[in-house]
């Protein structure tokens, strides 16, 4: 690792103490879930994209929208169907009459221009609208009309997804899927969960959210999340878990049950969220238990199963935790600060 200054305890307490509030309204507001909260939050301060799935009723968008109100920043909804267009997301060109009297194209945003795009059972939406969000996911731009504009920044994609309902879906292709940092599995609640908002939340209503953290703290934070340190041993760590699910891994259990690995991008979405959650904790360098925390969420989606896994019906999920488990860490001293596991 090259040689630079660890960030002191000073240097990382305000963006603490504001991650720490977040988390503390999170937990009041969403009863229960707190493992999944913190790791929205993790893909957030990477600055990547969530893929959630889960049944209805959960409180998949509620949660979305609880961490634009805590945020501070614009959010906007799109409810995929089959009948949605490219140009319903991006936006398109209005014929209008300007203050001379003539008449000319006039761009008009669509609902992508926005922080936070919640784009609720994407895979209900034909291939072609998936693909419109493909750019604005990967470069935060957008083409209308060969003019590229640019996004909001920041600008995230949390996207939801019905597992069990197929009939008139779409499954996301992998080039897709590759673009989420994160695919969240959203669990149904525990039963003091399901009691206590059936005694506490009439209707179900969420209590009132304000504020924590504005866009301009949320760059300072971003700023103070690009100086975490990962460590030599930690990178090549994160190189040989996503050499692992390779096919050609020789893993026992895992290797033969994949067809495509991971890409370049799983190892770059697995060491920002490390650093994520290595400020998330208050430690200037990522540790190895930081690296197996958000691994397998950055992972499994990104793996395609072979016809034999899914004959056995293993998970991908199973298949990471096996990779995980048979990858070892490394021994020898690293930076002060870092978890070794």
């Amino acid at each position: 690792m090259a040689e630079s200054r660890l960030l002191s305890p000073d240097e990382i307490k305000p963006a603490k103490e504001k991650i720490d509030l977040i988390l503390a309204h999170l937990k009041s507001a969403l009863l229960g879930q707190e493992d999944l909260q913190k790791m929205l939050l993790t893909a957030i301060l990477a600055r990547g994209h969530v893929l959630l799935e889960g049944l209805p009723g959960l409180g998949k968008t509620a949660l979305v929208n609880t961490f634009s109100k805590l945020l501070s920043i614009k959010f906007k909804r799109i409810q995929f169907t089959p009948d949605l267009m490219p140009g319903d997301i991006l936006g398109t060109h209005i014929l209008q009459e300007n203050s001379t009297g003539k008449r000319e194209m006039i761009f008009q945003p669509g609902p992508v221009f926005t922080n936070i795009l919640l784009g609720d059972e994407i895979n209900r939406a034909s291939p072609k609208t998936q693909s419109a969000l493909l750019e604005a996911m990967q470069e935060r731009t957008v083409t209308v009309l060969g003019e590229r504009r640019e996004l909001p920044s920041p600008f995230f994609v949390l996207a939801t997804q019905n597992p069990i309902e197929l009939e008139g879906t779409y499954p996301l292709p992998e080039a897709q899927l590759d673009r989420f940092l994160f695919k969240l599995e959203v669990s149904a609640p525990e039963e003091w969960v399901i009691e206590k908002i059936i005694k506490e939340r009439h209707r179900g209503e969420i209590p009132e959210i304000s504020s924590v953290m504005n866009a301009e703290e949320l760059a300072v934070t971003f700023s103070i999340l690009d100086k975490i340190q990962i460590p030599d041993k930690i990178s090549l760590y994160i190189a040989k878990i996503v050499k692992n699910c390779r096919p050609d891994s020789g893993i026992a259990g895992a290797s033969e049950m994949i067809r495509y690995g991971a890409s370049p991008r799983a190892a770059i979405a697995i060491a920002e969220s490390s650093r994520a959650l290595a400020l998330i904790d208050g430690r200037p360098v990522v540790g190895f238990d930081d690296v197996k925390s958000v691994a397998k969420w950055a992972l499994h989606h990104r793996i395609v199963l072979d016809y034999k896994a899914k004959a056995e019906k293993i998970s991908a999920l199973q298949i990471v935790s096996k990779i995980l488990d048979a990858t070892s860490a490394f021994s020898g001293e690293i930076p002060k600060g870092a978890s070794l596991g």
